[in-house]
């Protein structure tokens, strides 16, 4: 694994923000995290989706339409 001098890790990194937004966006949307919810449970692609979705807004770097907004 490349050396990664920006990544960050502590409870205010970009990394955690953005997991605990994907958690938000989880429970938001009636969806579980753990196969111990009755909610729908999240399939992995959903999990990485989210979670890329989330650094990327949390980062600045998310590209959307403005007219979805």
């Amino acid at each position: 694994m490349a050396d990664r001098s920006d990544l960050q890790f502590g409870e205010n990194s970009p990394e955690h923000v953005a997991y605990r937004l994907m958690v938000c966006i989880a429970d938001v949307e009636g969806i579980s995290l753990s196969k111990t919810g009755k909610e729908k449970l999240a399939t992995r692609k959903w999990i990485l989706d989210v979670y890329a979705e989330s650094l990327d807004a949390v980062r600045a770097n998310r590209r959307y339409n403005k007219a979805q907004a």
